[in-house]
């Protein structure tokens, strides 16, 4: 029986392309609300008491477990600062650091410098992270203790509180989406949460063998994972093409990417990009400050092209093959020198010995399974490996049992199966997880958001595979990125963008499942306005609304640097003017001529108190199609305007005498759509999830199908009659 494979096209359960079959994407700005089965986050509200009596829950990513609304807000200014006791400098201080630079990115606020404390409790204005090991939560239990954190809000002083450092980094994490999300970025309501993790491993896995990403990209996506609280980033180190060009697998395309400095290692780095022992260090650094375990994984006895090329013998058919041969004794002997070479880079209790998709004898598997996990339990790691074992040998008798095993694939070894075995579990189902870039197979433009958002937890599999919610067994889920198409052009900021769209999904139904409690829709504009945290370097935002021209746009400002960060689609940069009579100017070039109706502008702390928005075709002459005036505060502005064909846009300054100004964002969109929200109807739907009212939701990730027959229709009502 052939088998769908993680690395080879999978045979797809329906054709992937019909006759007659309709799809619809959306084409709308904004999402319809519709109804969705979820769990009610617990507020006072879902435990029966009906409206809040207080604060409404504040809005992140992944949403709060529990939240007690109180009455008013703490707010930040200069005189606010991050303290930490004394007792904890030394291990909060580096973070109490970092969570001042972040606050004055995500809020324009440069409060005063993080220093140690020795009362008690917060001071006037102040933030405190402190460490409590004895802290509990009966609902939390075991998930809490490791993860979990208290966030404590009054109108004076703001308390994060934590049994780990992990916790106390997710509390500060909270602390900068709450802000963020306010409208002018400086108050946090008043408020008790309570928040932990559903699930141990809430990962994400990134294919570096195939295509080599930069160390800037690896620090930034820790970064990333920390913002949305995912907390094991596995570094696929070593593969090769799929099928050797001609049969003959020395012009396959093969990558190892760790370099070290011995002699006896030369020619095994990738000579295309490799990671040095000072790039691990820094991945390491970064990963321990954002909460992130570093999980790295050298791919043996498949995929295995690298060693076979450093050394022929090592390699089936002669070494003509991306297969260790098994049956040498010296092939084993010579991967334990691997490991034994890299593991002291690896900071992680565990390692990722691949062990997939092997053709080779049963028994030489068989025996290497089981070296290799020793060996890497001698080293002081705990083994982690691709679940094989229905394929290669129909039951688990025999093997190590004391492996986290990944179950990629339903047929090659299914949770079910994994279960009754014995083995911890990590849910990383192909058919559910898998992107592999612009391929026709495996989600080659990203994953299916609406189903992951609607249908999806990591206990769930296709099939019949599904296990108990929170199963003991079931340590979590991990989605995963595989660089297939190693001849097919693309950058890794491409890659970033199919992950982009599904990441903030899967940090929700890891963290805390349903408990958004929102459409689809709406949850797709929180994690726009999120976006991917404060930080990044080489990393930029790819998630634009719908009919919004200025996303990535270029910009020139009448002074200040970086005009761009005002059209870069982060919410955590910005663009600062000089001080101008008159107020300065910004202006955007949309690239082509577009019909534009409305401008979004999002004010930092120095806003501007009077402009205009004006419009030109050349950039030469310009006319005038909106103002404001008298403008008392920071935050968002729209101005809505008759509907005109422009290339480019300029906020120009109208101010009485001298102004300095600072945007966070300016967004320009194309006329209303008419159908937006509006009510669709449809001949058929192909599948439940794929309903007419995806159409005009706005979210162009989703779509309507029918089924596959003739004479399908989609009508849309919108509401009156219109032009």
């Amino acid at each position: 029986m052939t088998l769908p494979s993680r690395h080879t096209p999978p045979h797809p359960s329906r054709p992937l392309s019909r006759r007659a079959l309709i799809t619809a994407t959306a084409v709308a700005a904004a999402a319809v609300a519709l109804p969705l089965p979820v769990a009610a986050a617990r507020t006072r509200a879902a435990a029966g008491a009906g409206a809040p009596r207080g604060n409404r829950r504040p809005t992140v990513v992944p949403a709060l477990q529990e939240w007690d609304g109180g009455t008013g807000a703490y707010r930040l200014t200069g005189a606010s600062r991050v303290v930490v006791p004394e007792r904890d400098a030394g291990r909060l201080m580096p973070l109490a650091r970092q969570l001042t630079r972040d606050l004055a990115d995500v809020t324009g606020v440069e409060t005063a410098a993080p220093r140690r404390t020795g009362h008690g409790g917060p001071a006037d204005g102040e933030i405190l992270l402190r460490l409590d090991p004895a802290a509990r939560h009966p609902e939390g239990g075991e998930r809490y203790r490791e993860e979990g954190y208290a966030l404590d809000v009054t109108e004076r002083a703001v308390t994060v509180t934590a049994p780990a450092y992990s916790g106390v980094y997710y509390g500060t994490r909270t602390l900068l989406q709450i802000l963020l999300h306010d409208a002018t970025r400086s108050r946090i309501p008043v408020g008790a949460a309570r928040d932990w993790p559903n699930y141990r491993l809430r990962g994400f896995m990134l294919d570096v063998g195939r295509r080599f990403f930069t160390p800037g990209f690896v620090r930034d996506y820790l970064r990333i994972m920390g913002w949305f609280k995912l907390n094991d980033l596995q570094l696929h180190l070593n593969d090769n093409e799929i099928k050797a060009p001609d049969g003959d697998w020395s012009k396959a395309y093969d990558a190892f990417r760790l370099r070290s400095d011995k002699p006896e290692w030369d020619g095994l780095a990738a000579p295309d990009g490799s990671y040095s022992r000072r790039d691990w260090d820094s991945f390491e650094d970064a990963a321990a400050l954002h909460a992130v375990q570093l999980t790295p994984e050298i791919d043996a006895p498949a995929h295995a092209r690298s060693f076979v090329r450093l050394d022929p013998s090592l390699g089936l058919d002669g070494g003509n093959s991306d297969h260790l041969d098994l049956a040498e004794p010296g092939t084993t002997a010579f991967m334990k020198r691997v490991f034994d070479e890299f593991v002291p880079w690896f900071r992680s209790p565990e390692v990722h010995y691949g062990a997939d998709e092997y053709t080779g004898p049963e028994a030489q598997y068989r025996a290497y399974f089981n070296a290799m996990a020793a060996h890497l339990r001698g080293l002081g790691k705990h083994p982690r490996a691709w679940g094989s074992l229905t394929e290669m040998a129909g039951s688990a008798d025999g093997y190590d049992r004391d492996v986290t095993v990944h179950s990629w694939n339903n047929g090659w070894y299914g949770p079910r199966a994994a279960k009754a075995d014995g083995y911890e579990i990590v849910n990383t189902n192909d058919a559910t997880l898998y992107i592999v870039p612009f391929a026709d197979y495996y989600h080659g433009h990203g994953l299916d958001g609406r189903h992951l958002y609607d249908s999806w937890e990591p206990h769930v599999f296709p099939g019949e595979e599904s296990l108990p919610p929170r199963d003991p067994q079931l340590r979590g889920a991990m989605s995963a990125v595989w660089n297939d198409l190693v001849r097919t052009p693309y950058t890794q900021q491409d890659a970033h963008a199919l992950v982009e769209k599904t990441y903030g999904t899967l940090a929700q139904k890891m963290w805390s499942g349903a408990a958004q409690g929102i459409a689809y829709g709406e949850f797709t504009g929180l994690l726009r306005r999120g976006a991917l945290g404060p930080g990044l370097t080489t990393v930029a935002p790819t998630l634009a609304e719908p009919g919004q021209f200025a996303f990535g746009a270029p910009a020139t400002a009448s002074s200040g640097a970086c005009p761009a960060y005002a059209t870069d689609g982060n919410p955590a940069t910005r663009w600062t003017s000089a001080a101008e009579r008159g107020g300065p100017w910004l202006r955007v070039d949309l690239g082509a001529e577009r019909a534009v109706a409305r401008v979004r502008l999002e004010w930092g702390p120095e806003h501007g108190r009077a402009y205009d928005i004006e419009v030109s075709r050349e950039g030469g002459s310009w006319r005038k199609v909106a103002e404001r005036r008298g403008r008392d505060r920071p935050g968002r502005d729209e101005l809505e305007f008759d509907a005109g064909t422009a290339r480019y846009v300029r906020v120009r300054g109208r101010e009485s005498g001298r102004a300095r100004w600072t945007l966070w964002a300016v967004e320009v969109f194309d006329a209303p759509d008419l159908a937006r929200g509006r009510k669709a109807t449809a001949s058929s739907a192909e599948t439940a999830s794929l309903g007419p009212e995806n159409a005009v939701d706005g979210d162009p990730a989703t779509r309507w199908a029918s089924r596959c027959t003739d004479g399908e229709w989609l009508a849309v009502d919108l509401g009156e009659v219109r032009a």
